[in-house]
């Protein structure tokens, strides 16, 4: 299949070791600015909006092969042979697919908060919530947030999904693809058989304390060089929750030697 041109914002000297960041699904390349900015400091960071997502194109399929090589077409056309590459959540699982075919282009894999396999849990309440907003009503964003408030209680998650929420011409849309990723959110909570079973480099998986996604025999069974380490006092959103700390796990495992 054909890989798209992905959006991406970058930060940092063009200089510097180049450092890819994937994020997770329903997100985009915005919810990364605090962290790419901190880790720009020694890198040269790229955060993408990989396909269906952000400003990204739309397209039809959409499952971690293909965005694997949405990945390996993007590094070819900016002339990058090898990066470092860090994922969360969905992002985390095209990253540990593309390390697997691709591991001669990865220098440091990181994976945040996501395993290799398949979850058991759906995303059709979300995305039917998402849905069932009459765009056509909407007179503010607070208004929006009011039709989600039953389905989807967390206001922080609230406030997250609802930054897919544009404004132009008066008129409010969803600039994620909800049609193509209803049809393929199945293969996003799940995790492909890897043609290469095995990843034969060093690889760090980074756990949020009060999250249940990694569990350590999943890693190891695919990644048997990963290290996992845990940051305190955080859940799926670890990023977010203490940036300060995630940003200190990754420079540490990418100056490790």
């Amino acid at each position: 299949m054909k890989p798209v041109d992905l959006v991406f914002e970058s930060f940092g000297d063009a200089q510097a070791c180049p450092l890819i960041i994937l994020h997770g699904f329903l997100a985009s390349s915005r919810n990364w600015r605090t962290v790419a900015n901190r880790l720009a400091e020694k890198h040269h960071v790229y955060v993408l909006d990989m396909r269906n997502h952000g400003a990204s194109p739309h397209a039809e399929h959409m499952d971690y092969p293909v965005m694997a090589s949405d990945i390996a077409w993007f590094m070819d056309n900016l002339g990058l042979q090898k990066a470092h590459l860090l994922g969360h959540s969905m992002g985390g699982k095209i990253a540990m697919w593309f390390a697997l075919h691709y591991p001669d282009r990865v220098e440091k894999l990181m994976v945040a908060d996501i395993a290799p396999v398949n979850y058991k849990h759906g995303f059709d309440a979300i995305i039917h919530a998402l849905r069932q907003v009459p765009l056509d009503q909407l007179t503010n964003r607070k208004h929006a947030e009011q039709y989600l408030a039953e389905a989807i209680p967390d206001m922080r998650f609230r406030q997250f999904l609802l930054q897919n929420l544009l404004l132009k011409d008066g008129r409010y849309f969803w600039r994620i693809n909800l049609d193509i990723i209803r049809q393929t959110a199945h293969h996003i909570v799940g995790f492909p058989e890897p043609i290469q079973p095995t990843y034969p480099k060093p690889a760090l998986f980074i756990a949020g304390q009060h999250s249940a996604y990694i569990q350590p025999e999943t890693v190891f069974r695919t990644f048997p060089r990963a290290e996992i380490v845990e940051i305190a006092d955080t859940g799926h959103w670890l990023y977010v929750e203490a940036p300060e700390a995630f940003c200190r796990a990754i420079n540490e495992w990418i100056h490790s030697g």
